[in-house]
């Protein structure tokens, strides 16, 4: 098949995805979209309630709201305490959770086939009736703070949360996700509950199911379970529009960012702007990243943990969303290999980008990448996730056999005409440790 588009203005689509499962989806007169994919033979599911607002939609007096109700969904609804909804997911052998992104939110879990109504019933009771009661609120504010805390312990965590602001500088996307010290003390009980009913409606909706799924009855359960849970779903509305594809203008806000930590090992990022999530490019970036930082056969791994024995951690990657992204190269070595870590980084890079690949590392990448889809697709988990990424992203599905054929059709040219426009591109150096910002000199 080819790409499949989402139109919201389409309320019924229907097609056969690679390996004969059926995918389907429907927007409901209230707005909220349903998305299944019934995978043959399979005896569980993965259920999810989605909304398209992240950690950047935030403003101000509501920084750290997304990463709040997350947490605070869990703590308990008009009819069910906290205790309550842990129990109903372990008494049928299920497991949930939920996940704050930059750009969606997700409260999700895996269950049996035949206990789809549980997930349906109890997540849809968390999402649309949670009290945001006042003293759990408070409780989950020392737990937001101990998390950041624990995050600020991993100088590598760090170090990615510095790289993303120092390239996007002062885009929303360059905010962490969880938010601040600052941001989780300053936000009020009020601020969240008011950012929850702006973001939390119908039309924000999207509930994403994939395994042992039937759309038809899916769609009666979330019918139910909304309505029971106190929405009026006879109110029509139109889905929220989908974000801009359009390129932001980025200006970075540091070429050089030394974080100093007394560890006993640097944690060095370099890179710049990327690509976005949908540039069509993406699928010659999967082949760069496989080649450039991807494994043990990558050009990074190889040359400096395999041949030099100069970090234990080393790789490439890019981090796309819609409208601004970034490219990173990153190693943990010792301080006092910093320069000679980072030169031979963007080293590598530098070769990629003008002499290119070989054909031997591009048809490896292809196979790499191909059984590595075919793996990540056995689990229902990734199924739906797709399908999230899908509706609420540019708004279009590719399924298996078309990614693969899309990776197939990556040319050797188009992988360093890639690299070298990413190596056009304004630098930043990030690194955190015990180690000095001289280290980087001239290679910013």
């Amino acid at each position: 098949m080819s790409e499949i588009f989402f139109p919201l203005d389409q309320n019924d689509l229907s097609f056969t995805a690679s390996g004969g499962s059926s995918v389907r989806r429907t927007i409901l007169p209230s707005g909220v979209r349903v998305l299944t994919e019934n995978v043959p033979g399979a005896q569980s599911a993965s259920v999810s309630f989605s909304v398209a607002v992240g950690s950047r939609d935030e403003t101000n007096g509501h920084f750290g709201s997304t990463h709040f109700l997350e947490h605070l969904l869990f703590k308990g609804t008009r009819k069910r305490t906290a205790l309550e909804i842990a129990i109903a997911f372990d008494s049928v052998g299920g497991s949930s959770n939920a996940a704050t992104g930059k750009e969606y939110t997700s409260y999700y879990a895996r269950v049996q086939d035949k206990s789809i109504p549980v997930a349906v019933d109890v997540i849809a009771d968390m999402l649309t009736s949670s009290l945001i009661d006042p003293t759990e609120f408070e409780n989950e504010r020392t737990v937001i703070l101990e998390e950041l805390a624990m995050n600020d312990d991993d100088p590598q965590d760090v170090a990615h949360e510095a790289f993303a602001e120092a390239v996007l500088g002062a885009h929303e996307l360059g905010r962490p996700i969880g938010g601040t010290n600052e941001t989780i003390n300053a936000v009020t009980r009020d601020a969240v509950w008011d950012y929850y009913q702006a973001n939390y409606r119908p039309q924000d909706l999207v509930i994403a199911a994939a395994g042992g799924v039937d759309h038809t009855e899916l769609i009666a359960l979330v019918e139910k379970g909304l309505t029971e849970a106190g929405w009026d779903l006879s109110l029509e509305a139109e889905p929220v529009a989908r974000r801009s594809q359009a390129p932001a203008l980025i200006e970075r806000s540091q070429a050089l960012k030394v974080i100093k930590r007394p560890h006993a090992q640097a944690n060095i990022l370099v890179g710049s702007q990327g690509i976005l999530a949908e540039d069509p490019r993406r699928y010659s970036m999967a082949i760069l990243n496989t080649v450039l930082g991807g494994g043990m056969s990558s050009r990074l791994f190889q040359e400096i943990r395999e041949k030099r024995g100069l970090a234990y951690s080393v790789y490439s990657f890019n981090q796309g969303y819609s409208n601004a992204s970034y490219f990173g190269l990153y190693a943990g070595c010792s301080p006092a290999k910093s320069r000679e870590v980072t030169e031979l980084m963007l080293s590598e890079f530098e070769k990629v980008a003008t002499k290119g690949i070989t054909a031997a590392e591009l048809e490896l990448a292809k196979g790499n990448i191909s059984g590595g889809l075919a793996l990540k697709f056995e689990s229902t988990q990734a199924r739906m996730s797709r399908l999230i990424g899908s509706e609420i992203g540019a708004g279009t599905f590719v399924d298996l056999d078309e990614a693969l054929r899309r990776y197939e059709s990556v040319t050797l040219d188009e992988v360093q005409a890639l690299a070298a426009d990413i190596a056009s591109r304004e630098r930043s150096i990030v690194a955190v440790g015990d180690i000095d910002e001289s280290v980087f000199e001239s290679l910013v």
